[in-house]
C-alpha cells in the first residue's frame, strides 16, 4: 500500500512529519536511489527509502517488532523534543530496531505505551474507527458523585464533539479523592483529562493500564518488554473485529 513519503518516514521513528517534509524539500530523501519531492508516495514492501544515504526501509527485509513500555511521568511521547525534555525514546535505546510510539500519553500521564515499526498496525490502533478499548486508572479530586459518573459513561462534549459511551467504575474512595477505572474506545487528544474537566473533576493522577487485550501487569515504570506472539495475535484479532464491525455498519447505512 502506497503512502506519502513524509508519513512513512515519521512512522519509522526517524523524525517528525514536519522534519521529514523539510528533508524531502532539501533533496536529502531518495526512493530507489532517486530524489523524491513533496507529495510523492512509496510502498515500503517494494521501495527502498533512504535519507542522506542511510536506508530507512529496505523492501521485504524489515522485521516487524512490538514492545510495551511502562511510561513514567515526566516524559514526553515523541521521538525527539526541541525543548530538550526527556523523551520516551530515551528509555528504549537498547532496542536494536528503530521503533516509534503508538499514540500519545501526555507528559504528566503514565502507564502502557506501545512501540513498534509496524505503521499499518499503529494506524489502526490510533484511528477512531478501530474502536480498540483503552483503560485508565484515574485518581480524581475531590470526589465523584452518581451524576458525574453517569455523564462520563454516557458521553460528554469536548472540543465540540460528544464522546462515545465509556465504562466508569469507582474503585475506591477516601476523603478528598476517588479512584475511577475509565475505559474508552476512541483516542482523542487528552481525552480523559478533558472528560473529567467537563464534569467538574480534577485529575490528580492518570495511568493507562490496558490497550485492547494487552495488560500492563507488573511491568515497572521505565521498563519495557517485547510482546509475546500470543499478545500480538490477540491485538491483531481485536483490530480485525473492529474492521468487521465497521464493515457491517457501512453495509447497514447503504441499505
Amino acid at each position: 500500500m502506497e503512502s506519502r513519503i513524509q508519513k512513512i518516514i515519521s512512522e519509522s521513528g526517524y523524525c517528525s512529519r514536519r522534519k521529514a517534509e523539510e528533508l524531502i524539500a532539501a533533496g536529502r530523501v531518495k526512493v530507489n536511489g532517486r530524489p523524491c519531492k513533496l507529495g510523492d508516495k512509496a510502498d515500503i514492501s517494494k521501495d527502498l527509502i533512504s535519507i542522506d544515504g542511510e536506508n530507512i526501509y529496505t523492501p521485504l527485509k524489515r522485521e516487524l517488532v512490538y514492545y510495551m513500555l511502562n511510561k513514567p511521568r515526566g516524559y514526553v511521547t515523541t521521538t525527539s523534543d526541541e525543548l530538550e525534555r526527556r523523551c520516551v525514546m530515551d528509555l528504549v535505546k537498547d532496542i536494536p530496531e528503530r521503533v516509534f510510539p503508538v499514540g500519545r500519553l501526555d507528559r504528566n500521564s503514565e502507564g502502557l505505551l506501545l512501540l513498534t515499526n509496524d505503521g499499518e498496525l499503529a494506524n489502526k490502533i490510533m484511528h477512531p474507527s478501530g474502536h480498540i478499548s483503552k483503560t485508565y486508572r484515574v485518581t480524581i479530586r475531590p470526589d465523584i458523585n452518581e451524576e458525574q459518573l453517569n455523564m462520563l459513561t454516557t458521553g460528554v462534549v469536548i472540543d465540540g464533539v460528544k464522546t462515545l459511551p465509556a465504562t466508569a467504575i469507582v474503585l475506591s474512595k477516601e476523603e478528598g479523592r476517588a479512584v475511577v477505572q475509565l475505559t474508552i474506545r476512541e483516542g482523542r487528544n487528552r481525552q480523559i483529562r478533558k472528560m473529567c474537566e467537563a464534569v467538574g473533576l480534577e485529575v490528580a493522577r492518570l495511568k493507562r493500564t490496558s490497550i485492547g487485550p494487552l495488560r500492563l501487569g507488573m511491568l515497572k515504570p521505565g521498563d519495557y518488554r517485547e510482546l509475546s506472539s500470543a499478545e500480538i495475535t490477540a491485538l491483531k484479532n481485536s483490530l480485525k473485529k473492529g474492521d468487521a464491525k465497521n464493515a457491517s455498519n457501512s453495509e447497514k447505512r447503504r441499505r
